[in-house]
């Protein structure tokens, strides 16, 4: 038997370990959500914490909403007319989906769905229609005809997604008629039909838009209550309206933290159920469609994204939501094509059927880690979701732009750490693949544009700020699509001189850095002088010549590099010597290093070396 050991002497041990480095500013994560993560967690840590207890399916169901972890397969439904769709709705539930979204608009109508749905068996597959602004009623009572003419009613499952915060999320643009009474007329065509819910809160809307997770999770809520307040008021009982929403929510790829996020929302969302006066506990659960991310989706080396969408889709599906939709690995500058849709749909296949991730219920419980993140994040959310009630609730809060404005600071901010390097994205920002190209990318899959700059409607009369969709990738993209364009591709030369560890690391790190901005990379494994290295690069005819060395040589070869390649080609040194005002007083001015901002370091290249 070992002799138990207590938190003291892991502090101990780990103090003695970091020979007088700070342990928080070393081992603690501040995250971004407002709360610190530490190293380890122990079973003293779960003191205190109020959500532990119950079991899966019971209230209030921190632990899931069912005693199982069976969740459903969603798709996509893809085509320019009814057939297209009816078509393609076969070929995917043939593939083994069990739920279909169907996309309303651009040529498709409410009175098309007869069409779409013709070939599905709503005995076998959940159906959920996405309808357009102000069509919700036509589209609900269309669909209910076909439920009905089947003989269906107590067997459908699926949603009319009824959404009138749409138009502001998405051009700043209030609804234009009155949200309550066209929910009420989408209830009145949807009662008879227990399967089918009709009020949907899209809060993955806000993880597209780079949301912070307790701000997805917080609006979320309040989302929801906006909801229960509107159709209460319009004279439907608190259950009647809880058991119709929907909640739409993405997934990030911070894994822990994801599925402490569904956890923490369950919880949250059956108080407030409660709070509204809810008679029963089936009412209080929280019914939760998952969706992976499109913010960290990536044009360049784009079969990353499936890596991406592999953690995110296990994050939902080992917190007990009911249906993951993942996404494809090319839907962020193409139509998926078949092959990758039928990747998306594998990848949940192989986590249920082959890992079997639906043959344990929340095996998250009891996790210190875990369940003090749940705490953690719920925590922030309620404080947020309690801000937005006192400023006079979701509705109000849209309408002046304020909840788009949050949101899209948070953005800017990841965007600026993912222009820093403090959030990675693999292929991207770090280690691109030197030799890709995708203009072609764009080109094929049609795109008007496919670098996720954004571009959007010009603002109308009375509009407020709606959120900024821009995936993180996108001004890197932007970038390296300029360098694409452009009549030549700059050549950077790794000038490799002195201490060989330090040369080596240097022009590794140099090569990623001007990798990301698609240039043309020449390394070497050393030269015995500076001349010999300036002769090489310039036989290659570089544009960059990268100096790479160690601190302590940096004195002597900067300066002599610097006068031998005079102005035939820009120079940089690889870090941030002690030596590096002497050097600057020198003239020398380019320097890259881990602390500069990358994005905006390189886009100053290009604007020199793409004339």
């Amino acid at each position: 038997m070992f002799p138990p050991v207590s938190t003291e002497d892991w502090m101990a041990k780990i103090t003695t370990d970091l020979k007088g480095a700070d342990f928080n500013r070393k081992l603690v994560w501040r995250t971004n959500e407002g709360f610190d993560v530490q190293p380890f967690y122990r079973r003293e840590d779960l003191k205190g914490l109020t959500h532990l207890g119950s079991l899966p399916g019971e209230f209030p169901y921190v632990r899931g909403t069912r005693d199982n972890n069976e969740w459903v397969v969603a798709q996509s439904v893809q085509g320019c007319t009814a057939e297209e769709m009816a078509d393609h709705a076969r070929h995917i539930i043939d593939r083994g989906v069990e739920a279909i979204r169907v996309k309303l608009g651009k040529g498709v109508e409410p009175a098309d769905l007869a069409t779409v749905l013709k070939d599905v068996d709503f005995g076998k597959t959940a159906v959920v229609v996405k309808c357009c602004p102000g069509k919700a009623a036509e589209t609900a009572k269309a669909l209910v005809k076909i439920i009905e003419e089947r003989g269906a009613a107590d067997l459908f499952k699926g949603a009319v997604e009824y959404n009138p915060f749409r138009r502001l999320l998405k051009h700043g643009l209030p609804f234009p008629k009155d949200a309550a009474a066209e929910g009420l007329a989408v209830y009145e065509a949807v009662k008879n039909v227990k399967g089918l819910r009709c009020f949907a809160v899209d809060s993955y809307k806000f993880n597209n838009a780079g949301a912070f997770i307790t701000q997805e999770l917080g609006y979320a809520l309040a989302w929801g209550a906006e909801v229960m307040t509107m159709m209460t008021g319009a004279g439907m009982t608190a259950d009647e309206v809880a058991s119709r929403i929907r909640f739409n929510m993405g997934i990030g790829s911070n894994y822990f933290m994801e599925m402490a996020k569904f956890r923490a929302g369950r919880m949250l969302w059956a108080e407030i159920v409660k709070a509204y006066g809810a008679k029963e506990l089936d009412s209080c659960k929280m019914w939760v469609h998952a969706v992976t991310s499109k913010f960290n989706q990536t044009l360049y080396d784009s079969h990353v994204n499936l890596l991406r969408s592999m953690t995110e889709t296990m994050s939902a599906a080992l917190a007990g939501v009911n249906s993951i939709e993942t996404l494809p690995f090319d839907k962020c500058y193409e139509r998926p094509d078949e092959f990758s849709e039928r990747i998306a749909r594998n990848q949940q296949f192989l986590l249920r059927d082959e890992s079997h991730l639906n043959k344990v219920t929340d095996p998250a419980g009891g996790s210190y880690y875990i369940e003090t993140l749940t705490a953690s994040i719920a925590k922030e959310a309620w404080k947020l979701f309690n801000e937005v009630e006192d400023n006079g609730g979701f509705d109000a809060e849209l309408r002046k732009g304020a909840i788009q404005g949050k949101v899209n600071e948070s953005g800017v901010k990841r965007h600026l750490d993912v222009a820093r390097r403090k959030e990675s994205l693999l292929g991207t920002n770090q280690f691109p693949n030197f030799t890709e190209t995708a203009l072609q990318k764009l080109q094929e899959g049609g795109k008007s544009c496919g670098c996720g700059c954004g571009c959007k409607e010009e603002a109308a009369d009375g509009a407020v700020e709606w959120l900024n969709m821009d995936r993180a990738a996108s001004q890197f993209e932007q970038l390296r699509l300029d360098t694409e364009r452009s009549a030549k591709r700059p050549k950077v030369f790794m000038l490799t001189i002195g201490n060989l560890a330090m040369r080596l690391a240097r022009a590794q790190f140099s090569a990623n850095f001007f990798g990301c901005a698609g240039y043309e990379i020449i390394d070497n494994i050393g030269f015995n002088s500076v001349k010999e290295g300036i002769d090489a690069a310039m036989a290659k005819e570089a544009d960059v010549v990268v100096l790479c060395s160690s601190d302590d040589e940096y004195a002597q070869c900067a300066p002599e590099a610097f006068k031998e390649l005079g102005d035939r080609a820009m120079f940089v040194v690889a870090g941030a010597p002690a030596c590096m005002d002497d050097l600057k007083a020198q003239g020398i001015e380019n320097f890259i290093h881990v602390r500069v901002n990358v994005l905006d370091t390189l886009v100053q290249f290009n604007a020199k070396l793409l004339k």
